[in-house]
C-alpha cells in the first residue's frame, strides 16, 4: 500500500523530519522563576515517545516581564538555561525526536493569573503581577491594566532579548526556533491596527506595523547558526471588524519567506475580546490553504484537527504541508501511532514498547 500522506517525510530547512505531525507548543503555566522542573521533563518526555516528528515547547518568554504568567516557562538568564538544558538532556537519552521551541513576547496579556485560578490579570502593584508594554497604551479589556508604549530602546532591548534567547535555546539542544505572532501576543499587536495605534515608523500602515516583527525575525535568524530552521506562528485574522485581516497575513508570510523563513504555522485570533470565531473542526484549514497557495515553504494547520482521517485529508489534498495537534496529544499521548494503525502508516515508537503492538499491526512501529 503507498505510504499516507500524513507519513511521508519532508524536510524544514536542514531539518529532516519523519512524518508531517507537529505537537504544537502548549503552555503548561507550571515553571518556577521561569525555570523548567520535573513537570516538564514528564510532560515533555511523555510526548517525545509519541511518534510524531516535531515536539514544540510551550511559549517561552524572552524575559520576565514577557511572561503570560508568573508561572510561564523563560529563557533569559543562566538559571533558565540551565533547567532547560537538563530537562532536554535527560530526553534525548530516550528520544532523538527534533525539538522545536516558541519565543513569545506577551505584551499586553502578560502579568496574568493562571487559566486554572481564572486567567484574570495582576495589577502592577501585586505581588504576582508586573507593569506590560505593548506597541500602544490601550489594555485588552476594560478590566485590565493600561499598558506602557514601548519606546525606541524598549524595542532594541526586546530585539536582543529574542536574539539572545534563540542562542540559548540552540546552546540547550533546540532543533528550530518558532517565533510567536500570533494569538494577540506582543508581535502580534505589533501587526494588528486594533493595538497598533503608533504614528512612527512603528505604526499605521502595514509596512510600518510589519516592522518590528520583522526585525525581531531577522535578530533571530541572524543569531541562530544557518542549520537551524526558524518559523513563525501566525493569527491570520482577528475575526473582528478593522482587524487584521487574511490578505494582510499574507504579506506578511511573504515577507518572512523572502527573509528566510523556513515554515509557517497558521493560527488565528486571540487580539481582541470581541472576537467571533466560527468554531468548528478544521476550521482554521481554509486560513492555512490561502497561506499555502501564495508562498512556498512549508504550510502547518492547526485548530480541532482530532480525527486520523480528518488529519489525512488535510495533507493529502494540499490544504497544508503539516498538521499540528495540542489538546488532542494531551488527551491521547500515542494519537501518531493510532493514526498509523489506522492509515497503514509506520511509526517511530521505542523498542521498549514494541511488544505493545496488537497482532494485526505487528509492522507499525520502527526504530529510530
Amino acid at each position: 500500500m503507498p505510504t499516507p500522506a500524513l507519513f511521508a517525510p519532508i524536510d524544514i530547512g536542514c531539518l529532516h523530519l519523519t512524518n508531517r505531525i507537529v505537537i504544537a507548543p502548549m503552555c503548561q503555566y507550571s515553571a518556577e522563576d521561569g525555570c523548567m522542573n520535573e513537570w516538564h521533563l514528564i510532560h515533555l518526555g511523555k510526548l517525545s515517545l509519541s511518534g510524531a516528528a516535531l515536539l514544540t515547547i510551550e511559549a517561552t518568554a524572552v524575559s520576565p516581564e514577557g511572561r503570560i504568567t508568573y508561572a510561564d516557562l523563560g529563557l533569559w538568564n543562566d538559571q533558565t538555561y540551565a533547567a532547560m538544558s537538563l530537562t532536554l538532556e535527560s530526553i534525548r537519552r530516550w528520544s532523538d525526536m527534533p525539538i522545536a521551541i516558541q519565543l513569545n513576547h506577551a505584551g499586553r496579556k502578560a502579568s496574568s493569573d493562571v487559566p486554572w485560578a481564572g486567567g484574570a490579570q495582576f495589577p502592577p502593584d501585586d505581588a504576582l503581577g508586573w507593569q506590560t508594554v505593548a506597541p500602544s497604551s490601550a489594555p485588552y479589556n476594560k478590566h485590565h491594566v493600561a499598558p506602557m508604549a514601548l519606546e525606541k530602546n524598549g524595542l532594541k532591548r526586546l530585539r536582543e532579548a529574542f536574539g539572545a534567547a534563540a542562542v540559548r535555546a540552540a546552546g540547550a539542544g533546540v532543533d528550530t526556533v518558532q517565533l510567536h505572532v500570533a494569538h494577540g501576543y506582543l508581535l502580534h499587536q505589533f501587526l494588528s491596527p486594533l493595538t497598533n495605534q503608533r504614528d512612527d515608523e512603528y505604526g499605521g500602515t502595514l509596512e510600518n506595523r510589519m516592522r518590528f516583527p520583522l526585525e525581531v525575525f531577522d535578530t533571530v535568524r541572524t543569531s541562530l547558526p544557518s542549520n537551524k530552521p526558524v518559523s513563525a506562528r501566525v493569527s491570520a485574522t482577528d475575526w473582528v471588524k478593522q482587524g487584521l485581516e487574511l490578505e494582510d497575513t499574507l504579506a506578511f508570510g511573504a515577507e518572512l519567506e523572502r527573509r528566510g523563513c523556513d515554515m509557517i504555522h497558521v493560527s488565528s485570533g486571540g487580539l481582541h475580546s470581541s472576537q467571533r470565531i466560527p468554531i468548528g473542526p478544521s476550521y482554521q484549514v481554509p486560513l492555512a490553504r490561502a497561506f499555502k497557495n501564495e508562498l512556498k515553504i512549508p504550510i502547518v494547520a492547526a485548530g480541532l484537527i482530532s480525527g486520523y482521517e480528518q488529519a489525512e485529508a488535510i495533507v493529502g489534498t494540499g490544504d497544508a504541508d503539516m498538521v499540528a495537534i495540542a489538546r488532542t496529544i494531551l488527551f491521547d499521548p500515542n494519537w501518531p501511532w493510532h493514526a498509523a494503525a489506522h492509515l497503514g502508516g509506520k511509526v517511530i515508537a521505542p523498542k521498549q514498547y514494541w511488544r505493545s503492538q496488537p497482532s494485526r499491526f505487528r509492522d507499525l512501529f520502527e526504530s529510530e
